[in-house]
């Protein structure tokens, strides 16, 4: 900014004011770029907030007059409306700015715009041109093409009979040697190094002499096929030295040549040989074969123009040859049945995966390739399985079971069931226990031995397990289902009918009939248990193994119904052998209380005597009904353990009542029954039965009627676990008091 130096003497006071506008002027157009800039920068925000935009410039206004350090100062609303209205003027002067920049960036793009279009215009020109000149060409191309195609036509006319001819003419030069007496002079045949110009020759030759007549002919024809046959083993044996040289280039050219050779073949034959020399030799022949393929097909598709088929051809010799040689080596001892079906299964499951790894392998048009070459394979062993199979079981379910049955000093017996045995058996126990006398035979006993082996089971159902898995991989689809039931009918037979069954009659056989008078043998829980435990096992291989074999047939069904009939034997024999080992516990508690029970327990001689302790035979009755009890929940468990303790109980109950029901009781005899009657509730408390329970409550209450007196003898008679009673019942019970006829006790209850 420039100061004009003027004197005093010329300054006036108008002067000086217009200078000072002119200075203030000069001021505010030098901020106003700086104040713009700043609208510019608030302007340009992203995104742009008005009301923020006028707190900021309200704050720039009260910020600039306040003493510095002084946030409080006052607010001057005219300082704020001039600083609005200046803002308002910079924002247009702003406002006007931005239009002209708008309008001169506008002319240009126009500008650009009339520009672009030109160029436009002239590259469509061009491109025109182009089109143009493309077509022009293209027809003269076409006319040079055709005149091209004209003369190579006539020229191929003209040059095919003539490479006939001379074609021809080379055949009967070589042919007329062949006519002449003596060796082959032709260098054609004489120089190895034109070995594929004389296999072309010879092959042709070869062709037209098999059309010859014979006769004059026959010496060519004879020496044509000796060179043939000469020529075509120089060219195998040729491929024979590149192949080992690795010389594909030159095995491919080989390979073509032999092609048009009926000894083609042994080309093919020879290169498999040579390929499989020093292969397939270790352990894991099964694990060679495919790298060994891998390796090969690479090979066979870079030499031979037809590499399915070579490859196919590959893939067979080796099947047909170190495989099945392996094969039969290992399957050969059929001495020992167990390693031969599992060598059998293992080289066929083998076998199987090879076949399924090998079909990445193009190896020709039939997909059943595979699968025929292992049926020829392993035909006569497969044919023959079933036969082994079933042979292999017999002998090994025999050898378990006699395994075990000499381990335990037994020899079996042959023991005569069902029909008129059981009827006999039954007869014996009905006459026996009604005429209170033991004519059953002695049975031995074994020492609580069950005869039953959860692991004999065990062994019976895994070999029969890997059985049906040999089965299912060996067995043709049509004959699977058979052989599996074959198998399945061995396994019921050998567990079921040998086993179980044979010891269910055993235990029969120990249970003793008749009146006991000794403590009975129980160990038929034990058998109940074992026996249900090996049943549900069999179901279990049932369903998983058998049922998938057999479900889409009728087999199934037959299968299910001979299960079910094996069953529901074996389950009533168990019903019959409960029935009876609970009769003999029952018969000797009967034992039990008649002879240790006394008339004076319930009536003694001095009625002045308080008893408060259970008698000698209710003591006895108790700790067996204990033992047995504790023996039953040993043995069985779920739903066999609950129906068992009922059946016991209720047995029990019957059995006590009916000894209660033969004596006579005085008002002291009466503390004394009802003593043991308490004892027996706590005793069968342990079966958790509620019926059970129920029953021995009322024969307490009962037992009460015996003690109460007289007059409050009809009132305990209508409480509430005697209301549901006969009244028949009530009146039986109480004429067993001592005092029944003197107290006139038989008018209570009516």
């Amino acid at each position: 900014m420039e100061w004009k130096k003027k004197s005093v003497k010329s300054i006036n006071l108008q002067q000086i004011l217009v200078d000072g506008m002119d200075l203030i002027k000069r001021w505010e157009e030098d901020k106003k770029p700086i104040m713009l800039n700043q609208y510019y920068q608030e302007l340009e925000q992203d995104p742009f907030d008005g009301e923020e935009f006028v707190e900021r410039l309200a704050w720039r206004v009260n910020a600039s007059k306040s003493p510095p350090g002084n946030t409080d100062a006052a607010f001057d609303p005219d300082l704020l409306h001039q600083a609005f209205t200046q803002a308002i003027k910079d924002l247009q002067i702003l406002d006007e700015r931005t239009a002209k920049k708008c309008e001169r960036v506008e002319a240009a793009v126009k500008e650009e715009e009339v520009r672009y279009w030109h160029n436009i215009a002239q590259l469509l020109d061009n491109n025109r041109e182009a089109f143009q000149s493309f077509q022009e060409l293209d027809s003269h191309i076409n006319s040079v093409a055709t005149k091209v195609v004209h003369l190579g036509d006539q020229l191929e006319s003209v040059n095919t009979p003539r490479s006939r001819a001379v074609e021809a003419q080379r055949l009967m030069n070589h042919f007329r040697e062949f006519l002449l007496p003596g060796p082959l002079v032709s260098e054609v045949f004489t120089d190895k190094a034109k070995i594929y110009e004389a296999a072309d020759v010879i092959q042709k030759l070869h062709l037209i002499a098999q059309e010859l007549p014979s006769g004059k002919f026959e010496g060519a024809k004879q020496k044509i096929a000796e060179k043939y046959d000469e020529i075509e083993r120089s060219l195998i044996m040729e491929f024979v030295k590149a192949h080992r040289a690795g010389d594909k280039d030159r095995m491919k050219e080989i390979a073509g040549t032999l092609s048009h050779f009926k000894g083609y073949s042994q080309c093919v034959d020879a290169f498999i040989e040579e390929a499989q020399i020093g292969a397939l030799r270790s352990r894991d022949l099964y694990g060679e074969v495919v790298p060994l393929c891998t390796r090969s097909q690479e090979l066979i598709t870079q030499v031979f123009t037809n590499p399915d088929q070579v490859m196919g051809k590959f893939v067979l010799n080796i099947f047909q040859g170190q495989l099945q040689e392996y094969i039969q080596v290992k399957l050969d001892n059929k001495s020992i049945p167990e390693l031969y079906l599992k060598n059998l299964h293992e080289l066929y499951c083998q076998t199987v995966k090879l076949c399924s790894d090998l079909q990445r392998f193009n190896l020709g048009n039939d997909s059943q390739f595979l699968s025929k070459l292992t049926k020829s394979i392993f035909q006569r062993h497969l044919r023959s399985y079933i036969s082994v199979e079933t042979r292999y079981l017999k002998e090994k379910f025999n050898i378990i079971l006699s395994r075990y049955y000499d381990s335990k000093g037994h020899q079996k017996k042959n023991i005569q069931s069902g029909g008129i045995n059981d009827f006999r058996r039954n007869i014996q126990d009905v006459i026996g226990t009604k005429a209170n006398i033991n004519i059953a035979p002695a049975a031995e006993n074994y020492g609580g031995e069950t005869f039953l082996s959860e692991e004999v089971a065990i062994s019976l159902l895994q070999e029969t397990k890997q059985a049906f898995k040999r089965c299912q991989m060996l067995s043709t689809q049509s004959d699977v289902h058979n052989n599996a039931v074959h198998i399945f009918d061995l396994l019921t037979k050998a567990l079921l009918v040998e086993h179980v069954d044979y010891a269910i009659e055993l235990g029969l056989l120990v249970i003793p009939g008749g009146e006991v008078r000794s403590p009975p043998e129980i160990n038929f829980f034990e058998v109940i248990h074992q026996s249900s435990s090996m049943v549900n096992l069999l179901d279990k291989l049932f369903s998983d193994t058998l049922v998938p074999l057999v479900i889409s047939t009728p087999k199934h069904g037959d299968c299910l119904q001979k299960k079910k009939q094996l069953g529901a034997s074996l389950e009533q024999k168990l019903d019959n052998g409960l029935d009876r080992t609970l009769s003999a516990i029952v018969s000797y508690i009967r034992h039990l209380l008649s002879t240790e029970q006394k008339r004076t327990d319930f009536r003694p001689e001095n009625e002045d005597t308080l008893i408060y302790n259970v008698t000698s035979a209710c003591q006895k009755v108790v700790r067996y009904v204990t033992q047995v009890s504790e023996r039953v929940r040993d043995s069985l468990d779920g739903h066999n353990l609950e129906s068992v303790l009922l059946e016991l109980g209720l047995r029990l109950h019957r059995t006590i009542l009916d000894h209660l029901m033969k004596f006579e009781y005085s008002a002291t005899g009466a503390m004394a029954v009802i003593c043991d009657v308490n004892e027996y509730r706590k005793c069968v408390a342990g079966f958790k039965n509620p019926q059970v329970n129920s029953l021995f409550d009322t024969l307490h209450t009962l037992c009460k009627l015996l003690q109460v007196s007289p007059e409050n003898l009809k009132m305990v008679c209508s409480g509430d676990q005697l209301s549901g009673l006969d009244r028949t019942v009530l009146a039986n019970f109480i004429q067993l008091r001592s005092d029944y006829k003197i107290a006139k006790l038989g008018n209570q209850l009516k």
